[in-house]
């Protein structure tokens, strides 16, 4: 996913050197993009068992491979706009199905399991990056992409087996009444939540798009790739690391410090400018942007909240939607007034995961607890 999602960032200069291709007619390939994956979200949102199921699950593999691999044979931008959305809407639900996966599997295991396999999304991200930088010398944009299907198929091969989130299994009519009695509680805080994660796209999208173009600005050309490639590594370890800061640290504090940290990081670059700079504020960005995923999600299924991860997904999918729309009056003068209102929009985001912090239930039993907890002998189950 990390792939076929982000390495359209850095094979985009190829595309504008070698292939004709307009800022404003990349800038639509990036939206169509956003567009599919909202279009994903959505669909596990309001159609759970895709979410459930293995043969969506390889077929979205599939056919996100074959989504790179025919982007060279196009020559004009229309099927590229297609292939985008294809890609963006294959993208979604592969993220989709793999989080509901692991945050279920792994919901009795160390936190930091889950933390790593979302790291893979970083791993995406810096591969396809380094792929790009070794091919921009040698070879020509179509054959960066082919490249990067290849890439895309391995990838594919070795995640062939993941088992996706189990159907949920029928409780009493009494659980189902003291799951209802809970609801209200916690849809409070799923919604702030949901909230601020949806800002949180907004934000991070807007520096996901602009940052390497904000850095070449001022910088050498390699350092714009460099430090694209410098997010994607940093990116890898972040959500372990997140995850295990949480033996200490509850979720939404972990949340609150993830975002304050990622809106300094993209920040810096329009307040100090400098090699330094760029390269520090690729680490920040890096090793917060995935990590912010893995809180809100794995707080989302915390909360026990029905369809959770999609939900969450559909929201922050439709941040990234409005994150270009929102910025692009400001790219008239540049790209540092779009870095600034990034992290304005993700210290919004800091703010509601403050709110969330006020009385957040750190136990939420499952359904069927309520009901076998009184049969249970005391001292026997513990929360």
């Amino acid at each position: 996913m990390g792939v076929g999602r982000f390495v359209y960032t850095p094979i985009l200069p190829l595309m504008h050197a070698q292939a004709g291709l307009s800022a404003e007619a990349g800038a639509n390939l990036a939206t169509a993009n956003y567009v599919g994956y909202l279009v994903g979200a959505l669909a596990g949102t309001l159609l759970p068992r895709l979410v459930r199921s293995a043969a969506v699950l390889r077929g979205s593999l599939l056919g996100l491979t074959a989504s790179l691999a025919a982007m060279p044979l196009a020559h004009s931008t229309t099927p590229w706009l297609l292939l985008r959305l294809a890609a963006g809407a294959f993208s979604a639900l592969i993220f989709v199905i793999a989080a509901s996966s692991l945050l279920s599997h792994l919901r009795d295991h160390p936190a930091h399991l889950p933390g790593w396999a979302f790291g893979g999304v970083g791993a995406g991200i810096a591969l396809s990056g380094l792929l790009v930088l070794v091919l921009r010398t040698v070879g020509t944009w179509r054959v960066a992409w082919w490249a990067s299907a290849a890439l895309a198929a391995a990838l594919a091969l070795a995640a062939w087996g993941l088992r996706p989130e189990p159907a949920p299994r029928p409780t009493s009519s009494a659980a189902h009444t003291h799951a209802g009695s809970d609801g209200p509680g916690t849809k409070r805080w799923f919604n702030t939540l949901f909230a601020s994660y949806t800002l949180e796209g907004i934000g991070y999208i807007i520096a996901g798009t602009f940052l390497v173009a904000a850095i070449e600005q001022a910088s050498p050309g390699w350092i714009g790739s460099g430090a694209w490639v410098l997010v994607g590594l940093a990116a890898v370890p972040s959500s372990a690391v997140w995850a295990g800061l949480g033996r200490r640290w509850s979720r939404p504090d972990l949340l609150l410090a993830a975002l304050g940290v990622q809106a300094v990081g993209i920040a810096l670059p329009a307040l100090v400018g400098g090699v330094a700079a760029a390269l520090i504020s690729a680490v920040l960005f890096g090793s917060t942007f995935i990590g912010v995923s893995t809180l809100a999600l794995a707080t989302g299924a915390h909360l026990r909240f029905p369809r959770a991860v999609a939900l969450l997904t559909a929201g922050y999918s439709i941040g990234q939607i409005l994150g270009p729309l929102i910025a692009r009056p400001l790219l008239h003068h540049g790209y540092h007034q779009a870095l600034i209102l990034a992290s304005v929009v993700v210290l919004a985001a800091a703010l509601a995961a403050l709110v969330l912090r006020i009385g957040f239930p750190h136990h939420v039993p499952a359904p069927g607890d309520l009901v076998r907890r009184p049969t249970t002998a005391p001292g026997r189950r513990q929360g």
